[in-house]
Protein backbone atom coordinates (compact mmCIF):
# COMPACT_ATOMS: atom_id res chain seq x y z
CA UNK A 1 0.00 0.00 0.00
CA UNK A 2 1.40 3.43 -0.94
CA UNK A 3 0.26 6.62 0.74
CA UNK A 4 0.16 10.02 -0.95
CA UNK A 5 -0.35 12.59 1.84
CA UNK A 6 -2.40 15.74 1.30
CA UNK A 7 -0.16 18.81 1.29
CA UNK A 8 -2.93 21.12 2.47
CA UNK A 9 -3.32 19.52 5.90
CA UNK A 10 -0.43 18.11 7.88
CA UNK A 11 -1.66 16.51 11.09
CA UNK A 12 0.89 14.42 12.97
CA UNK A 13 0.25 10.78 12.20
CA UNK A 14 0.83 8.29 15.01
CA UNK A 15 2.23 4.91 13.93
CA UNK A 16 3.55 1.90 15.73
CA UNK A 17 6.93 1.74 13.95
CA UNK A 18 8.78 3.91 11.46
CA UNK A 19 11.65 2.77 9.22
CA UNK A 20 13.97 5.25 7.44
CA UNK A 21 17.25 4.60 5.64
CA UNK A 22 19.78 6.09 3.25
CA UNK A 23 19.44 9.76 4.14
CA UNK A 24 23.14 10.38 3.35
CA UNK A 25 23.67 13.55 5.38
CA UNK A 26 26.75 15.05 3.78
CA UNK A 27 25.72 14.50 0.16
CA UNK A 28 24.73 17.72 -1.64
CA UNK A 29 21.76 16.34 -3.55
CA UNK A 30 19.73 14.83 -0.70
CA UNK A 31 16.09 15.82 -0.07
CA UNK A 32 16.60 17.03 3.49
CA UNK A 33 13.72 19.52 3.51
CA UNK A 34 11.30 16.79 2.47
CA UNK A 35 12.68 14.58 5.26
CA UNK A 36 12.15 17.36 7.81
CA UNK A 37 8.57 17.76 6.59
CA UNK A 38 8.01 14.01 6.84
CA UNK A 39 9.45 13.73 10.36
CA UNK A 40 7.29 16.60 11.55
CA UNK A 41 4.22 14.75 10.27
CA UNK A 42 4.99 11.36 11.85
CA UNK A 43 5.46 10.07 15.38
CA UNK A 44 6.16 6.44 16.21
CA UNK A 45 6.56 4.21 19.23
CA UNK A 46 9.71 2.79 17.63
CA UNK A 47 11.91 4.47 15.02
CA UNK A 48 14.44 2.42 13.08
CA UNK A 49 17.25 4.31 11.35
CA UNK A 50 18.21 1.58 8.88
CA UNK A 51 21.69 2.72 7.91
CA UNK A 52 23.49 5.35 5.82
CA UNK A 53 21.87 8.14 7.77
CA UNK A 54 25.26 9.87 7.63
CA UNK A 55 27.46 9.76 4.53
CA UNK A 56 30.90 9.35 6.04
CA UNK A 57 32.45 8.84 2.60
CA UNK A 58 31.42 12.39 1.65
CA UNK A 59 32.04 14.03 5.02
CA UNK A 60 35.60 12.67 5.18
CA UNK A 61 36.38 14.33 1.83
CA UNK A 62 34.51 17.61 2.36
CA UNK A 63 32.82 18.55 5.61
CA UNK A 64 29.34 19.80 4.80
CA UNK A 65 26.80 20.31 7.56
CA UNK A 66 24.11 22.90 6.72
CA UNK A 67 21.55 24.03 9.36
CA UNK A 68 18.90 21.65 7.98
CA UNK A 69 20.98 18.68 9.18
CA UNK A 70 20.74 19.99 12.75
CA UNK A 71 16.96 20.16 12.37
CA UNK A 72 16.86 16.48 11.32
CA UNK A 73 18.98 15.51 14.34
CA UNK A 74 16.89 17.64 16.69
CA UNK A 75 13.65 16.11 15.42
CA UNK A 76 14.91 12.58 15.99
CA UNK A 77 16.37 13.40 19.41
CA UNK A 78 13.17 15.17 20.46
CA UNK A 79 11.13 12.09 19.51
CA UNK A 80 13.49 9.95 21.60
CA UNK A 81 13.18 12.38 24.51
CA UNK A 82 9.38 12.17 24.20
CA UNK A 83 9.52 8.40 24.72
CA UNK A 84 10.07 6.87 21.28
CA UNK A 85 12.50 3.98 21.11
CA UNK A 86 15.12 4.88 18.47
CA UNK A 87 17.33 2.14 17.00
CA UNK A 88 20.25 3.05 14.72
CA UNK A 89 21.55 0.26 12.45
CA UNK A 90 24.65 1.66 10.65
CA UNK A 91 25.33 0.97 6.97
CA UNK A 92 28.47 1.04 4.85
CA UNK A 93 28.46 4.83 4.43
CA UNK A 94 28.22 5.42 8.18
CA UNK A 95 30.33 2.38 9.06
CA UNK A 96 32.38 4.43 11.56
CA UNK A 97 29.35 4.19 13.85
CA UNK A 98 29.83 0.41 13.85
CA UNK A 99 32.74 0.89 16.25
CA UNK A 100 30.09 1.64 18.89
CA UNK A 101 27.68 -1.25 18.24
CA UNK A 102 26.06 -2.53 21.40
CA UNK A 103 26.18 0.87 23.10
CA UNK A 104 23.87 3.86 23.37
CA UNK A 105 24.17 7.42 22.06
CA UNK A 106 22.04 9.06 24.72
CA UNK A 107 18.89 6.96 24.46
CA UNK A 108 19.54 5.81 20.87
CA UNK A 109 20.48 2.13 20.54
CA UNK A 110 23.33 1.24 18.16
CA UNK A 111 23.07 -2.30 16.74
CA UNK A 112 24.10 -4.16 13.60
CA UNK A 113 20.75 -5.94 13.26
CA UNK A 114 17.60 -6.46 15.29
CA UNK A 115 14.28 -8.31 15.20
CA UNK A 116 11.08 -6.28 15.00
CA UNK A 117 7.86 -7.92 16.20
CA UNK A 118 4.66 -6.53 14.68
CA UNK A 119 1.34 -5.94 16.40
CA UNK A 120 0.16 -9.30 15.04
CA UNK A 121 3.23 -11.17 16.32
CA UNK A 122 5.10 -11.52 13.03
CA UNK A 123 8.87 -11.08 13.17
CA UNK A 124 11.12 -9.13 10.81
CA UNK A 125 14.87 -8.94 10.52
CA UNK A 126 15.88 -5.26 10.37
CA UNK A 127 19.30 -4.64 8.84
CA UNK A 128 20.88 -2.13 6.47
CA UNK A 129 21.80 -4.83 3.95
CA UNK A 130 25.33 -3.99 2.81
CA UNK A 131 26.44 -7.10 4.71
CA UNK A 132 24.85 -9.09 1.87
CA UNK A 133 26.23 -6.97 -0.99
CA UNK A 134 29.04 -8.98 -2.59
CA UNK A 135 30.69 -5.87 -4.07
CA UNK A 136 30.77 -4.02 -0.74
CA UNK A 137 32.05 -7.09 1.11
CA UNK A 138 34.73 -8.23 -1.32
CA UNK A 139 35.71 -5.23 -3.46
CA UNK A 140 35.31 -2.02 -1.51
CA UNK A 141 37.29 -0.08 -4.13
CA UNK A 142 34.66 -1.11 -6.69
CA UNK A 143 31.92 0.04 -4.31
CA UNK A 144 33.57 3.47 -4.20
CA UNK A 145 33.63 3.57 -8.02
CA UNK A 146 29.95 2.69 -8.02
CA UNK A 147 29.33 5.46 -5.51
CA UNK A 148 31.14 7.94 -7.78
CA UNK A 149 29.03 6.80 -10.75
CA UNK A 150 25.85 7.20 -8.70
CA UNK A 151 26.84 10.70 -7.66
CA UNK A 152 27.60 11.56 -11.31
CA UNK A 153 24.13 10.30 -12.29
CA UNK A 154 22.60 12.54 -9.61
CA UNK A 155 24.43 15.58 -11.02
CA UNK A 156 23.25 14.65 -14.52
CA UNK A 157 19.72 14.39 -13.14
CA UNK A 158 19.93 18.04 -12.15
CA UNK A 159 20.50 19.14 -15.76
CA UNK A 160 17.90 16.75 -17.18
CA UNK A 161 15.24 17.84 -14.70
CA UNK A 162 15.95 21.54 -15.25
CA UNK A 163 14.82 21.03 -18.84
CA UNK A 164 11.89 18.86 -17.72
CA UNK A 165 10.68 21.58 -15.36
CA UNK A 166 10.88 24.12 -18.21
CA UNK A 167 8.60 21.82 -20.20
CA UNK A 168 6.20 21.40 -17.29
CA UNK A 169 7.15 17.80 -16.61
CA UNK A 170 7.81 16.04 -13.32
CA UNK A 171 11.02 14.69 -11.81
CA UNK A 172 12.76 11.81 -13.61
CA UNK A 173 15.64 9.78 -12.20
CA UNK A 174 18.43 8.51 -14.44
CA UNK A 175 19.82 6.31 -11.65
CA UNK A 176 16.43 4.75 -10.88
CA UNK A 177 15.84 4.13 -14.59
CA UNK A 178 19.23 2.41 -14.88
CA UNK A 179 18.53 0.18 -11.87
CA UNK A 180 15.26 -0.99 -13.36
CA UNK A 181 16.31 -1.29 -17.02
CA UNK A 182 19.99 -2.22 -17.14
CA UNK A 183 20.30 -6.01 -17.04
CA UNK A 184 23.38 -6.08 -14.81
CA UNK A 185 21.81 -3.79 -12.23
CA UNK A 186 18.59 -5.80 -12.18
CA UNK A 187 20.64 -8.96 -11.63
CA UNK A 188 22.56 -7.43 -8.71
CA UNK A 189 19.34 -6.24 -7.07
CA UNK A 190 17.81 -9.70 -7.52
CA UNK A 191 20.80 -11.40 -5.87
CA UNK A 192 20.70 -8.87 -3.03
CA UNK A 193 17.03 -9.60 -2.35
CA UNK A 194 17.61 -13.36 -2.56
CA UNK A 195 20.49 -13.21 -0.07
CA UNK A 196 18.41 -11.29 2.46
CA UNK A 197 15.44 -13.62 1.94
CA UNK A 198 17.69 -16.63 2.58
CA UNK A 199 19.04 -15.04 5.77
CA UNK A 200 15.49 -14.34 6.96
CA UNK A 201 14.47 -17.96 6.32
CA UNK A 202 17.56 -19.31 8.09
CA UNK A 203 16.89 -17.36 11.28
CA UNK A 204 13.19 -18.19 11.13
CA UNK A 205 11.55 -14.77 10.76
CA UNK A 206 8.59 -13.79 8.60
CA UNK A 207 10.26 -10.96 6.71
CA UNK A 208 13.09 -8.49 6.35
CA UNK A 209 13.29 -4.69 6.38
CA UNK A 210 16.40 -3.23 4.76
CA UNK A 211 17.80 -0.31 2.77
CA UNK A 212 21.14 0.06 0.97
CA UNK A 213 20.14 -0.26 -2.71
CA UNK A 214 17.98 2.92 -2.85
CA UNK A 215 15.06 1.07 -4.39
CA UNK A 216 11.91 1.12 -2.28
CA UNK A 217 9.86 -2.05 -2.64
CA UNK A 218 7.58 -4.43 -0.77
CA UNK A 219 6.76 -7.94 -2.01
CA UNK A 220 6.41 -11.63 -1.11
CA UNK A 221 8.02 -13.11 -4.23
CA UNK A 222 10.83 -14.89 -2.37
CA UNK A 223 8.80 -16.74 0.24
CA UNK A 224 9.20 -14.04 2.88
CA UNK A 225 7.91 -10.47 3.16
CA UNK A 226 10.70 -8.34 1.68
CA UNK A 227 10.61 -4.60 2.46
CA UNK A 228 13.14 -2.03 1.26
CA UNK A 229 12.76 1.48 2.67
CA UNK A 230 14.32 3.25 -0.34
CA UNK A 231 16.14 6.53 0.27
CA UNK A 232 16.01 10.30 0.86
CA UNK A 233 18.47 11.15 -1.91
CA UNK A 234 15.82 10.94 -4.64
CA UNK A 235 12.73 8.88 -3.87
CA UNK A 236 11.87 10.22 -0.38
CA UNK A 237 10.43 6.93 0.81
CA UNK A 238 9.86 5.40 4.23
CA UNK A 239 7.98 2.47 5.70
CA UNK A 240 5.58 2.48 8.63
CA UNK A 241 3.73 -0.18 10.57
CA UNK A 242 0.31 0.88 11.80
CA UNK A 243 -1.29 -0.27 15.05
CA UNK A 244 -3.02 -3.18 13.29
CA UNK A 245 0.33 -4.57 12.13
CA UNK A 246 0.05 -3.48 8.49
CA UNK A 247 3.10 -2.17 6.65
CA UNK A 248 2.82 0.82 4.33
CA UNK A 249 5.36 2.20 1.88
CA UNK A 250 5.11 6.00 1.87
CA UNK A 251 6.34 8.01 -1.13
CA UNK A 252 6.57 11.49 0.32
CA UNK A 253 7.58 13.21 -2.95
CA UNK A 254 4.04 12.80 -4.28
CA UNK A 255 3.02 15.87 -2.30
CA UNK A 256 6.03 18.02 -3.17
CA UNK A 257 5.27 19.06 -6.79
CA UNK A 258 1.80 20.26 -5.75
CA UNK A 259 3.28 22.37 -2.97
CA UNK A 260 5.90 23.88 -5.24
CA UNK A 261 3.33 24.71 -7.93
CA UNK A 262 1.02 26.42 -5.44
CA UNK A 263 3.88 28.41 -3.96
CA UNK A 264 5.03 29.45 -7.44
CA UNK A 265 1.52 30.61 -8.36
CA UNK A 266 1.30 32.70 -5.18
CA UNK A 267 4.66 34.32 -5.93
CA UNK A 268 3.59 35.14 -9.49
CA UNK A 269 0.35 36.72 -8.27
CA UNK A 270 2.32 38.80 -5.79
CA UNK A 271 4.48 40.22 -8.56
CA UNK A 272 1.52 41.46 -10.61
Amino acid sequence: MTLEPDVNSKPVRQVRALFISDVHLGMKTIRVRELIDFLRCHDAETIYLVGDILDGWRLQKTWRWPPEYNIVAELILSKAAAGARVVYLPGNHDELVREYLGTYFGTIELVDRTIHTTATGKTYLVIHGDQFDVVVKNAKWLAHIGDWAYNFALKTNGTINWFRRRMGRGYWSLSAWAKQKVKGAVSVIGRFEEALALEAKEIGVDGVVCGHIHLADMHDRLGIHYINTGDWVESCTAVVEDFEGNFELIRWTHLQPKAVKKKTRRLRKGRK
